[in-house]
């Protein structure tokens, strides 16, 4: 059989493995604490699974690539509220299922193999960046991050910008929970335009920042007219919707054109049951702000926590992770493991990874203060 060697170099997903160990010892009846993968437990806003039950139809039928008109308009809405930006629903908007399908697949529109394009991807960062690029027949190169580990301008080397077709970023970072100032996207996007690179800014944890803090910025801020710039969105951790698998690309016209134009070969559209209960998510913020105000309570918990015996928190001023340092991050997390905690190694996500843990805010308040005494008997000993 001839198969895709680009899969055999980007393999499956890191976190599969994990999951499929926790998932074996949960059905063995072990008590697991499960701080792998980013899918929260907390109950989905009540109204959303009732607007996608009214919504089911005697007679299913395929839905359209841009989706309902309703739905870009109560997405495009939500970004005029969040971020006081407007952007045409018709033209700029168009829903996804979920983000990790639209981020794989988007360099299938803008790379091309026979130029020998690069795709830029922040180090430590979200696997998928990477993979996408690679099967889409393009170099991924990892751009480490800076001083908090944040990307900037200086992050990139000047000899890359030249070969890229599009660079990634992710503002709140999965996995370390750093922030970009306006600035820091400014600049980004202001050299970026100068060598006609399409900057795709991962903005799924954007809503989930502390009670009282200044809101993550959106790239859509500091472009004007969006012009080479993709915002991705998601309903996931915002509404508590991972299993629905909505989500949204926002920015420039040009490319949600193309993008358009991959997706309709693609078939990767929500139900339109769905893509109602995603019009309710979005047009909400009461059940966003109560979902923020959980997560904050669990980040102080485990900070708090974790602090106190010593473990330094790196950046995870919002987002869904915390960033924990450690001497050797495979092996504190097989320590971990050997306690039922399970945590994501730092090197999963990149070189810049090696000495650190990711842990997801997944279990709740109780559970993570529990989880705070394993962790500090297992790696610091008190």
């Amino acid at each position: 059989m001839r198969t895709n060697p680009a899969l055999d170099r980007v393999g499956a997903h890191p976190i599969a493995g994990l999951q499929q160990k926790v998932r074996r010892l949960r059905d063995e009846g072990a008590d697991v604490i499960d701080f792998t993968l980013g899918d929260p437990r907390e109950p989905t806003w009540e109204e959303i699974p009732e607007q996608l039950r009214r919504h089911v139809p005697a007679v299913s039928q395929y839905p359209t690539t841009n989706g309902i008109p309703e739905l870009r308009r109560a997405i495009a809405g939500y970004v005029r509220r969040r971020f006081g930006v407007s952007v045409d629903p018709d033209t700029q908007v168009i829903p996804t299922s979920g983000a990790k399908e639209a981020i794989f697949s988007t360099a299938l529109a803008f790379v091309d193999r026979e130029r020998g394009d690069a795709v830029g991807y922040p180090d430590p960062g979200y696997p998928v960046y990477a993979r996408g690029a690679v099967l889409a027949g393009a170099e991924a190169v990892p751009i480490p991050a800076g001083e908090g580990f944040v990307t900037t301008v200086e992050s990139v080397p000047p000899s890359l910008w030249g070969r890229m077709a599009m660079l990634w970023i992710c503002t709140p970072s999965n996995p370390t929970g750093a922030v970009m100032s306006e600035t820091e996207l400014a600049g980004l996007v202001d050299e970026a335009r100068r060598h006609d690179v399409l900057v795709c800014s991962d903005e799924c944890y954007i809503d989930l920042h502390a009670e009282g803090a200044e809101p993550p910025p959106s790239v859509l801020q500091v472009a004007e007219g969006a012009r080479g710039v993709l915002a991705y969105f998601s309903l996931s951790k915002r509404s508590g919707m991972t299993g629905y698998r909505s989500g949204a690309i926002v920015g420039d016209p040009a490319a949600i054109e193309r993008l358009y134009r991959l997706r309709t070969s693609t078939g990767t559209a929500s139900p339109e049951f769905v893509q109602w209960a995603a019009v309710t998510a979005w047009e909400d913020d009461a059940h966003v702000a109560e979902r923020r105000r959980i997560f904050g309570e669990k980040r102080r918990v485990m900070r708090e926590g974790l602090e106190a015996a010593g473990l330094e928190v790196v950046a995870s001023e919002a987002g869904l992770y915390l960033w924990v340092k450690v001497d050797d991050d495979l092996a504190a997390a097989d320590a971990l493991a050997d306690t039922g905690v399970f945590v994501s190694p730092g090197r999963i996500f990149g070189d810049r990874g090696f000495g650190y843990l990711r842990l997801a805010l997944v279990p709740d308040v109780e559970t993570c203060r529990r989880a705070v005494e394993v962790i500090r008997r297992a790696l610091v000993g008190v």
